[in-house]
């Protein structure tokens, strides 16, 4: 069983209303689209569940203001984010990329994370012809960035992708060797010596892999608090 991140930045005509509300409006922090149901196939109405880094007045607006949205519910968590329930019809643009997934193993797995331009970064599952299938049967327009592929582990994928070889195996000697035990029980010369390398190297390896996964753990979960 296979894995694929994925990045897809959408040109403008076939952008979601509330993806135009995020790439034009400075009010979007941070959005993932956590679990969902309906999407797919003939069906003419789905029901998503984000979590929503951002104002909650504007955005509310905004759902207001989009036609094919039936209805929504809106739950504060902290100050500056809160939950969004949303019914909504699906749109032709949307229904144009979707059919890419049709007919195939591929499952995407949540969640799928929005940046500041709207675009999305999404892991799927399924065969390595699925994947490579759903990747060439995804419109032109759509700009596509492959930022990781492998045997799918879920403990490991949504997390250290971003991570190089070198980098995941000096992660994985300094976690055998004891150096992230607490207290420690090796330093970065035992991490070196042991991936044949300087001691400046290995140090850079596990500042770089540290920071990365760091990094993307709070950006997939992290939850800000206010105070």
């Amino acid at each position: 069983m296979k894995y694929l991140d994925v990045y897809l930045r959408q040109p403008r005509w076939m952008l979601h209303p509330m993806q135009a509300f995020i790439r034009d409006e400075d009010v979007v922090e941070y959005e993932e689209l956590q679990a969902w149901t309906g999407i797919g196939g003939d069906r003419s109405v789905e029901y998503v569940l984000f979590y929503v880094e951002a104002e909650l007045e504007p955005y509310a607006a905004a759902l207001d203001s989009v036609e094919s949205i039936r209805w929504y519910d809106l739950t504060p968590v902290d100050d500056g984010a809160f939950y969004a329930y949303v019914c909504q019809e699906t749109l032709p643009a949307d229904r144009s990329w979707r059919e890419a997934f049709a007919d195939l193993s591929v499952v995407p797995v949540p969640p799928v994370v929005y940046d500041s331009d709207a675009a999305f970064h999404m892991t799927l599952v399924g065969t390595g012809e699925d994947l490579q299938t759903t990747l060439s049967s995804l419109p032109e327009d759509i700009d596509v960035t492959v930022e990781a592929i492998g045997e799918y582990d879920r403990r490991h994928a949504p997390v250290v992708g971003d991570l190089t070889d070198r980098q995941l195996e000096a992660v994985e000697v300094a976690a055998e060797l004891g150096f992230y035990s607490v207290p420690r029980e090796a330093g970065v010369a035992a991490v070196a010596d042991e991936l044949g390398c300087a001691a400046s190297t290995a140090s850079d390896l596990l500042q770089k892999a540290e920071s990365r996964v760091m990094r993307r753990l709070a950006r997939r979960y992290g939850r800000r608090t206010s105070g």
